[in-house]
């Protein structure tokens, strides 16, 4: 990973943290365009009382509306591999490029990605692991409801 994928997995990681600090799963995301950070957010299920907003999809939410142009010159950085909902909205989206923090402790859609075209850089992120393993340690029910077990 160069400096600026570093730079975009930092700020999803930040925003992991910052939603264990609110009592919630420590997964975060960040939306970049064009170099930009254009969108952050972090699993906000609990702290919501939402179905739906897992890192990813609360990121898209709070980058706000974009043309389709901008999304296809997006990379969505995530710290954990991505759900079939967040996968969804990668493809329904056109993002060109997503970087995962790990994938040990869940693996996503990432095959579906990659059949599609999408590119995929796994980081190995040794900060993203540690945090989910605590987490799922310590809280295994409210993964498994976050994950639909």
């Amino acid at each position: 990973m160069d400096a600026a994928d570093q730079a975009g997995l930092d700020a999803a990681i930040e925003e992991a943290r910052a939603g264990l600090a609110e009592g919630g799963i420590p997964i975060g995301s960040a939306l970049v365009i064009d170099g930009e950070i254009v969108g952050r957010g972090h699993n906000r299920r609990v702290q919501e009382g939402s179905v739906v907003l897992h890192a990813e999809m609360d990121c898209l939410e709070r980058a706000g509306r974009l043309p389709a142009s901008a999304y296809r010159r997006a990379t969505l950085y995530t710290t954990l591999s991505p759900c079939d909902m967040c996968t969804g909205a990668v493809l329904l989206y056109g993002i060109p490029r997503v970087v995962i923090g790990e994938n040990d402790t869940f693996l996503g859609g990432e095959a579906l990605l990659e059949a599609r075209g999408v590119e995929l850089v796994r980081a190995d992120d040794a900060s993203c692991k540690q945090l989910m393993r605590d987490f799922i340690a310590t809280q295994p029910e409210l993964w498994n409801e976050d994950i639909g077990e």
